[in-house]
């Protein structure tokens, strides 16, 4: 059975989705962005800030499903300039510990919803 996961600690959806699903032990995310889930406006101030607040997003959405970054076993991250990678990565490794990072793909793409430069989902697991 599948359980819907809302917390209002993350963008609320502004379309026919969820922030995540959880499905028995597994949780998927939809992508989140840079949106302050506060106001709802956008935080682009630089592609590490934008980072940032996807990935505060995301452990806002893990939090509510009573998970953390621990439980992450798959990210994707889209983002739109592969030169950016770099500086992306450091922020993003700053929320895993190395040795147990989950598997992930980094894609490049020609666009990302609201004009952003980064957008991440995860799958989450609990025992």
């Amino acid at each position: 059975m599948k359980k819907i996961i809302y917390t209002d600690k993350a963008p609320a959806p502004i379309g026919p989705y969820s922030q995540a699903v959880l499905v028995g032990n597994t949780l998927y995310t939809s992508g989140q962005v840079a949106l302050n889930p506060t106001t709802m406006e956008l935080v682009m101030d630089d592609i590490e800030t934008e980072t940032k607040q996807v990935m505060e997003n995301m452990k806002a959405v893990l939090a509510a499903a009573d998970m953390d970054f621990t439980n992450v076993v798959k990210t994707t991250i889209f983002i739109m300039d592969m030169g950016d990678f770099a500086r992306i990565n450091s922020v993003y490794a700053a929320y895993f510990d190395e040795a147990t990072a989950p598997a992930r793909e980094t894609v490049q793409v020609a666009g990302l919803p609201k004009g952003v430069n980064i957008e991440i989902s995860m799958i989450a697991v609990t025992s």
